[in-house]
């Protein structure tokens, strides 16, 4: 199956509970973190909700 490069690259201070909890079930708990997903809709949805604080790539 395909998969997508995230990284966090904003910080999660001063955001709501929901963003910091979607960052954690991306695995994106610290800044420069990265972590290849696989491409499902699950995913696209919780990187569009903290599309602000991570970078896609392929």
């Amino acid at each position: 199956m395909a998969t997508i490069k995230v990284t966090q690259v904003g910080s999660p201070i001063r955001r709501t509970k929901d963003q910091r909890a979607t960052l954690v079930g991306l695995g994106l708990n610290k800044m420069h973190r990265t972590r290849e997903l696989e491409d499902t809709p699950e995913v696209r949805g919780m990187i569009r909700k903290v599309q602000h604080m991570v970078k896609v790539e392929g």
